[in-house]
């Protein structure tokens, strides 16, 4: 008879930024574990079923994963109205995503069945936002940054809400980091992946980039016409092999 297998996966609520009570999605394998946790940061459409069925999937290799809404505070509204206001703002405040990060990370750690190894994997302004988590929080295992655009910014696109150039972050990094890009991109574009890399490298950081041709933007989406089947697979393929080498150990 084959082993068993389940899972558990749901919405819950969880605090962020300041304290604030924000929705999150949580997805676990039945069993007393213990298992290792995944933050998910989902990509600037936002908080969609695409984000919460790669929650699922971890679950099912596996891991605790927990997705929280950074778009929440905006308010109630269609998906594609909310993210239009985000974009609007100026995407979301870099030091609230952080908090909000933290928050995702605070709420994995007090599970009891949780192993004490965290990572983050993000998509779109998610790989962005994975990057500066990698740069910014100490106690985090392993990063992954699917196509984060705007890593490398110029002066000029630099704001209140995102003071910082991701790239700039990069010496304080203390976590390996696994990137994935499309070289059909343009945002980050090749030449953008270049200088992340060279960042990277100058640093001494542990880290692993791939990068795809026939692909561009989104290429792990199945729900989107971006979607390439040959590269995602190949693609999840190396983030569980990461995940696998610095959360499992």
């Amino acid at each position: 008879m084959a082993d068993y297998e389940g899972l558990l996966a749901e919405s819950i609520r969880m605090k962020g930024h300041n304290g604030d009570e924000l929705d999150a999605y949580l997805a676990r394998p039945l069993g007393a574990g213990p298992f290792p946790g995944v933050v998910l940061i989902h990509h600037m459409p936002g908080w969609d079923e695409a984000s919460k069925e790669m929650v699922r999937k971890f679950a099912f290799n596996g891991y605790i994963c927990i997705s929280s809404n950074l778009h929440y505070r905006i308010g109630p509204g269609s998906l594609d109205d909310v993210t239009a206001a985000v974009r609007t703002a100026g995407g979301t405040p870099d030091e609230q995503f952080l908090g909000d990060f933290r928050g995702a990370m605070a709420h994995l750690r007090a599970l009891p069945y949780h192993n004490g190894k965290i990572g983050c994997i993000g998509f779109c302004s998610g790989g962005r936002q994975s990057y500066i988590a990698a740069g910014s929080v100490s106690d985090l295992d392993a990063a992954v940054d699917c196509w984060g655009g705007r890593v490398v910014m110029a002066p000029e696109d630099l704001s209140d809400r995102q003071p910082v150039a991701p790239i700039d972050m990069t010496p304080n990094i203390n976590c390996p980091v696994l990137g994935l890009f499309g070289n059909d991109d343009v945002a980050p574009s090749p030449e953008q992946v270049d200088q992340q890399e060279e960042a990277l490298k100058a640093n001494n950081k542990t880290y692993e980039f791939h990068r795809y041709d026939g692909a561009g933007h989104g290429f792990f989406a199945v729900d989107r016409p971006s979607y390439r089947p040959e590269q995602a697979t190949d693609g999840w393929g190396h983030v569980f092999n990461w995940f696998g080498k610095y959360l499992t150990a």
